[in-house]
């Protein structure tokens, strides 16, 4: 049998504000011809298949699009809902769908497989929806359920307890941090409020392949346990590393072996870093015009607009930071001390813009403004009005 892991999907979400469901359909629609080439019998979904609770009703039509288009690819597809999902919205469709399409979103459906034949015999997938802990414990009474790690540990001894008298193949699919996974920074969103919520590897190794989700990034944690990743990058964090899906053979023993499959990338991720000058004029950034930019410029004080400058050369600049190469060393003094210290007015402002700019004081064309505005203010003070306010501010 030949099962295609894939998970994450996220329909709905957003990238720095950009709308994503265009890109995915693509990348969806990629999948399904892979799976219709290479002959996959099964499709896993490893939960996360909306990135809301609330998804809007173009995303509805994305998931019913890509399923259909599996299935008719002549695969069965196995979805299980993540933290993300609403398990009540992705699974009130599952009545509706046609035969070879399951949904798995009953915490009490868990020990209970779907079971597939192949020429070598049945086949069992067992789908495990997310357990929040807090909303399941109770469901088994008796059962400790405080954590991912426990309500998994229970999922899989409900798992063990049908294999031992069904015998035969398996398949599991959960959605949880699992083992030394590494999750992506600024990716994936605690599941334990305060830390991760890791599930022991020992916990997931009965099966011939365990499916997980949760993680953006493709990951091994054992020869049968993995992650297979989103399918769209969603986060600089992920820039440079691959999105695809595994593909995955069972022999008549079990687990036979595995192949990463690359999916295409609609957009590539970038993170440049350079003075302000150098991102907007800089030929070795020529490559990356078309690209999702994350910018860094060094440049030792802020720049004026720098988005609208750097979306003339990089039209899709998604994000702009500043990040000065060089760190002015304090000298000690306080601003209370500059300002005393200031000869005139023109040394008083040009004190304040190196106190809030990194060191870094009025520039050439800056100080001309700064007096000609000063010199203004001047003119248009009446002779003797300053001198008459001081007079009348000053203490008794």
């Amino acid at each position: 049998m030949r099962i295609l892991h894939t998970s994450d999907w996220h329909i709905g979400r957003t990238f720095h504000g950009h709308a994503t469901l265009d890109a995915l359909r693509g990348v969806l629609d990629a999948m399904t011809a892979q799976v219709r080439e290479r002959d996959v019998d099964v499709v896993i979904v490893a939960g996360d298949v909306f990135d809301s609770a609330v998804p809007a009703a173009a995303c509805y039509t994305l998931l019913s699009d890509a399923l259909r288009g599996l299935a008719d690819a002549g695969a069965h597809v196995v979805v299980t809902s993540g933290n993300h999902d609403s398990a009540a919205r992705l699974g009130f469709q599952s009545a509706l769908l046609r035969d070879g399409i399951h949904v798995v979103t009953d915490p009490l459906s868990v020990g209970t497989p779907i079971t597939i034949d192949d020429e070598h015999g049945p086949v069992h997938f067992y789908g495990i929806p997310y357990l929040e802990p807090a909303l399941v414990r109770h469901l088994w009474d008796g059962v400790e359920l405080r954590t991912q790690a426990q309500a998994l540990a229970h999922a899989m001894a409900l798992i063990e307890a049908d294999l031992d008298e069904r015998g035969g193949r398996s398949v599991a699919i959960a959605h949880c941090f699992a083992g030394d996974v590494v999750p992506t920074p600024g990716v994936e969103r605690d599941i334990q409020q305060g830390g991760l919520d890791i599930v022991p590897l020992s916990t997931l190794d009965r099966p011939d392949y365990m499916a997980l989700g949760h993680i953006h990034g493709h990951q091994r944690l054992s020869e049968t346990v993995r992650y297979a990743g989103a399918p769209l990058h969603y986060s600089f964090g992920e820039a440079g590393k691959p999105r695809g899906s595994w593909i995955v053979e069972l022999d008549a023993e079990g687990f036979a072996s595995t192949e990463w499959l690359d999916l295409p990338v609609p957009r590539r991720l970038v993170n440049l870093e350079g003075t302000l000058d150098e991102l907007l004029t800089d030929p070795r950034f020529a490559a990356d015009e078309d690209a999702w930019v994350s910018a860094r410029y060094t440049d030792a004080a802020p720049q004026r607009d720098p988005m609208r400058r750097l979306q003339q050369r990089f039209p899709f600049c998604a994000t702009v930071a500043h990040a000065p190469g060089v760190v002015s060393v304090p000298d000690g003094l306080t601003y209370a001390a500059r300002v005393r210290t200031a000869k005139d007015d023109h040394d008083l402002v040009d004190a304040f813009l190196a106190h809030v700019r990194n060191g870094v004081g009025a520039s050439p064309r800056e100080g001309e403004i700064i007096r000609e505005v000063i010199a203004d203010h001047a003119a248009a003070v009446p002779a003797g009005v300053e001198g008459a306010v001081e007079k009348a501010e000053a203490p008794a």
